[in-house]
């Protein structure tokens, strides 16, 4: 079956009304040409427009339409157009003139206005995360219930991207940082003549905060901000729209195993990190300090005690509950685009070192009035 030949398009001026342009033919893109050709030819006192009769419209001719418009000074009001071109017209009148982009006010009411929508968003966020707590807890319980629901091999590997790979990272910043404090705390002890309180300074110091800080702090860095590309990138590509259509559900097969992983592995590389630290501290006393190796651990056994120990383990779930959820709730609200990815990315590590870092001071402050 051939296609239908063009009808070429025309203007006429309403032999009974010259102020109305009547329109007929195929205004398209491919008579472009010839719609130019036929609008510079039409009479230019028109104010009207009469296109019930076009029988085929495509973009192109309606562009043409609003831009000699324009030129002549008519109303797009004037326009008539029939019913099954309608939507078409509107869409392309909508975009077709280039808009200025708005200036920003800088005025108080202006701040006072951004300052309010931060809030409302953030408090969006707080009450996403809390809803998003409460369905990972149930599926977990329900998991525990029904054990054959949890995917233990997903979670296996998670543990290793999350533990295992992270440990030189970990090893090697925990160390760096010990010998710092250490340092530090020499140089001012020192004039006190009481440098050998750098053990204590150490050794609380890392069993108490930094141990569990330090390695919160960089996998919400390293972990949350892969969690929510990872899931990012699924939600952009559809996967997560398969997975449900497949009658499976993303928070059992995405979210627990690496909450799971997270649980594990989070206490572990903290006990790593307490040891590393306070082996920089050791290296320092050493090899600076003139603080033999069995003198440092004999103080530090006879002073420690293992509350402080205790107390830097006991946030370490706490923190990995915080990663795992936002790096995942960051994930799911990825609108689509890669732009969307990058936003929640970048969301995720901002949510997750700020949260880590509130509730580390919450806690020691709690730990403090508990004579703990």
């Amino acid at each position: 079956m051939t296609a239908p030949t063009p009808q070429p398009p025309s203007a006429t001026a309403d032999p009974a009304d010259p102020s109305v342009l009547r329109l007929s033919g195929h205004w398209t893109i491919g008579q472009a040409h010839e719609i130019g050709k036929v609008l510079r030819a039409a009479p230019g006192d028109a104010r009207c427009v009469d296109a019930a009769a076009v029988q085929r419209l495509d973009s192109l001719g309606v562009l043409q339409l609003l831009r000699h418009a324009e030129r002549t000074g008519m109303d797009y009001a004037g326009f008539r157009f029939r019913d099954d071109h309608q939507a078409l017209v509107a869409a392309i009148e909508d975009v077709h003139g280039g808009r200025p982009a708005a200036k920003r006010e800088y005025g108080f009411a202006a701040a006072l206005a951004r300052l309010g929508y931060a809030v409302h968003d953030n408090a969006q966020e707080i009450v996403a995360l809390v809803s998003f707590l409460g369905e990972t807890l149930v599926k977990l319980g329900r998991t525990v219930l029904a054990p054959q629901r949890f995917r233990l091999t997903s979670t296996v590997h998670h543990m290793e991207q999350v533990g295992l790979d992270a440990v030189p990272l970990v090893v090697l910043l925990s160390f760096l940082v010990g010998a710092v404090i250490a340092f530090l705390g020499a140089q001012i002890l020192a004039d006190f003549g009481a440098t050998i309180f750098v053990v204590e300074l150490v050794s609380i110091a890392f069993l108490r905060e930094f141990g569990v800080l330090l390695t919160a702090i960089l996998l919400a860095g390293r972990t949350a901000s892969a969690f929510t590309a990872q899931i990012g990138a699924m939600v952009s590509r559809e996967e997560i729209d398969a997975i449900r259509t497949l009658g499976l559900d993303p928070v059992d097969l995405l979210v627990i195993p690496r909450v799971v992983a997270l649980l594990v592995m989070l206490p572990l590389l903290t006990f790593i990190a307490m040891m590393s630290g306070l082996l920089g501290g050791l290296s320092v006393g050493a090899f600076s300090l003139d603080i033999p190796p069995q003198a440092y651990l004999a103080r530090m056994y006879q002073e420690m005690e293992l509350r402080h120990f205790l107390v830097g383990m006991s946030k370490a779930p706490l923190f990995a509950l915080v990663i795992g959820l936002i790096g995942c709730l960051e994930g799911l609200q990825v609108k689509g685009t890669a732009q969307s990815v990058g936003e929640r990315t970048t969301s995720s590590v901002v949510q997750t070192i700020s949260l880590v870092i509130v509730f580390d001071a919450l806690a020691a402050i709690w730990f403090m009035y508990m004579d703990w």
